[in-house]
């Protein structure tokens, strides 16, 4: 059997695609506020804004496309059983050939009816006031927003507790609950963690490879190492 790796991924993977960081140092989301554009007040308060923003993160995600760190995370399914649990809401991953990519804050490309949670619609043009479900109510962006649940989670936490390898890629280890999932990863298991300015991460009982570079460059030393039986 394959040995199971499970991928923890952030903006900094899609970054080198030409998407932008969920925050950039000064704050802002593509220029705005995010909780003007990623918050339930924020679409309760301006409607016509979110929908707005959104068409324009779906029409730039056309223009974009995988780079070598997706492509070689798709490719390391030919030795691994990869699981990839990212907080992106691009569809990079599968593009590149991932088969196996849980979407724990959403994806651009569907939209959900804002009665029913459940109820789930591919979507990859633009959506506006008036785009209704089957049963006449408004659809929004399938955009996991700050103060929402994350209904992904307990399934990402069943994935992550019976990994073989860790890596976390791209991300901060700053949002919660994305962040937290590294400390429901068995004690044996070996932690990768990429990232160019890596953080210390507090009280994790597991062994931590650190590789301190961009996402692309630090997913090749990982396939490297993984092939060549690395071990601490």
């Amino acid at each position: 059997m394959k040995k199971k790796l499970v991928v923890l991924t952030g903006a900094g993977i899609s970054a080198e695609s030409g998407i932008k960081t969920f925050r950039d140092s000064d704050g802002l989301w593509e220029g705005h506020d995010v909780m003007e554009v990623a918050t339930p007040e924020g679409w309760r308060k301006n409607q016509e804004l979110v929908l707005d923003f959104y068409n324009k993160r779906r029409q730039q995600l056309k223009e974009v496309e995988p780079n070598s760190g997706h492509n070689i995370l798709a490719e390391l399914e030919h030795d691994f059983d990869v699981h990839i649990i990212t907080q992106n809401v691009d569809n990079l991953h599968e593009r590149a050939g991932s088969t196996k990519v849980l979407h724990l804050h959403g994806e651009l490309l569907k939209v959900r009816s804002t009665q029913n949670r459940n109820l789930i619609l591919d979507w990859t043009e633009d959506l506006y006031t008036g785009d209704l479900d089957p049963n006449g109510h408004q659809l929004r962006p399938h955009i996991v927003w700050f103060g929402e649940d994350v209904p992904a989670l307990e399934e990402a936490i069943n994935i992550t507790e019976t990994a073989d390898y860790f890596a976390v890629i791209g991300t901060s280890l700053q949002v919660y609950p994305a962040a937290g999932l590294i400390s429901y990863t068995p004690s044996v298991t070996p932690v990768f963690y990429i990232d160019p300015n890596p953080i210390s991460i507090p009280n994790l009982r597991n062994k931590v490879d650190v590789i301190a570079e961009v996402a692309s460059k630090g997913v090749a030393t990982l396939r490297d190492r993984l092939k060549s039986g690395f071990s601490f």
